[in-house]
C-alpha cells in the first residue's frame, strides 16, 4: 500500500535511494502517486466508489498543487547551490532528507481522513480482497528480492543503483562503480529486515480494518499513514538507520569523485525536475489567482 509512496517528493536523494521517476512532474500528473496509499492497487472498488476516490483525489491535488510545490521548487533550489558549489555533505543531505520526510508528513496528515472514510465504506468481500492482494505483494517481494542467493541480491542492489545513479549522472568511472559494490555489500540482509518490516506493517493495516467501525479506527489508521515509523520493527529500525547513513556516505564520496560533465549532467536533470513542477498548470493557475 506503500508502494509508491516516495514518488511523492520530488528529490534526489529519495530518487536515487528508491528508484522513482526522475521526471517527477510527468509522475505527479498520474493521480495515484501522490498519496501513500495507493488503493488501487489493493481494492476492487464499485462505481460509487471510485467517483468518490477521483472527486476526493482531485481535492487533494489540488491541495497538494498550491500548498506543497511551492516549496518543493525552493528545495530544488537549494539541492542545485549545492552541487553548484561542489558542497554535497553529510550534513546538508540529512538537512534535505528532513525536509523530505516533513513534507510526506504533511501530505499523509491531509489525506488521512480521506483515507480512513473510504476504509469505513468497505464490504467484508473487499477487505478479503485487499488482504488477498497484500498477500500477492508479499509472496512477488519475497520471491523478487529474498529468494536469490545473498550475494546475488547484493549484486542486483548494486546494479539497481548504478541504473539510477547513470540516469542522473552519466556513466561512472571505476572507482564510482566500485563505491557503488562496497555500499551494496554494507548494506548485508538488509532486504530481509525490509520485506519482513513490510509483512508487519501489513498485517497491522489489515487487523485494523477488521475493526474498521471502532472508535479508534481514525486514530489507528493515522498511525498507519503518517506516523509509521513507530510501527516499525526493531530489527528494521536498526536497518534503516544505517541504510540512510551508508546512502548518505555514498553519495558525498560519488560527489566527491564526479567530474565537471557529471556535475552539470547532474544540475541539468535537477533543472529538469524544477521546470516540470513549475510548468504544471494548477502552480501556474495558483500564482495568478
Amino acid at each position: 500500500m506503500a508502494r509508491r509512496w516516495h514518488l511523492l517528493i520530488p528529490l534526489l536523494i529519495i530518487s536515487l535511494l528508491l528508484g522513482a521517476c526522475s521526471r517527477v512532474g510527468l509522475a505527479y500528473r498520474n493521480l495515484d502517486v501522490i498519496i501513500p496509499w495507493n488503493l488501487n492497487d489493493y481494492l476492487d472498488m464499485n462505481s460509487e466508489q471510485k467517483s468518490w476516490f477521483n472527486q476526493r483525489l482531485q481535492q487533494h491535488l489540488s491541495w497538494h498543487c498550491t500548498t506543497q510545490l511551492p516549496g518543493y521548487l525552493d528545495w530544488l533550489d537549494r539541492l542545485q547551490l549545492m552541487v553548484q558549489n561542489n558542497q554535497v555533505s553529510d550534513q546538508g543531505l540529512q538537512e534535505r532528507t528532513r525536509e523530505a520526510k516533513q513534507a510526506i508528513a504533511e501530505t499523509a496528515q491531509q489525506i488521512t481522513p480521506s483515507a480512513v472514510e473510504l476504509l469505513q465504506g468497505l464490504n467484508d468481500q473487499q477487505v478479503k480482497e485487499m488482504n488477498s492482494a497484500f498477500a500477492k505483494d508479499l509472496q512477488e517481494h519475497q520471491e523478487q528480492y529474498l529468494k536469490p542467493p545473498l550475494a546475488q541480491q547484493i549484486e542486483q542492489r548494486g546494479q539497481r543503483m548504478s541504473k539510477r545513479l547513470n540516469a542522473w549522472l552519466g556513466p561512472l568511472s571505476p572507482s564510482q562503480q566500485q563505491r557503488v559494490e562496497q555500499w551494496s555489500s554494507s548494506l548485508g540482509e538488509q532486504n530481509q529486515q525490509w520485506i519482513a518490516n513490510r509483512a508487519h506493517w501489513q498485517a497491522q493495516f489489515s487487523a485494523a480494518v477488521e475493526q474498521r467501525q471502532n472508535s479508534d479506527f481514525p486514530q489507528r489508521i493515522e498511525q498507519l499513514l503518517v506516523h509509521r515509523e513507530s510501527l516499525w520493527t526493531p530489527d528494521y529500525r536498526q536497518a534503516y538507520a544505517h541504510t540512510e547513513q551508508a546512502a548518505r556516505s555514498l553519495l558525498v564520496d560519488l560527489m566527491a569523485q564526479s567530474t565537471p560533465a557529471q556535475r552539470q549532467r547532474l544540475l541539468k536533470k535537477i533543472d529538469g525536475v524544477r521546470k516540470d513542477f513549475a510548468e504544471l498548470k494548477c502552480l501556474q493557475n495558483a500564482r495568478q489567482g
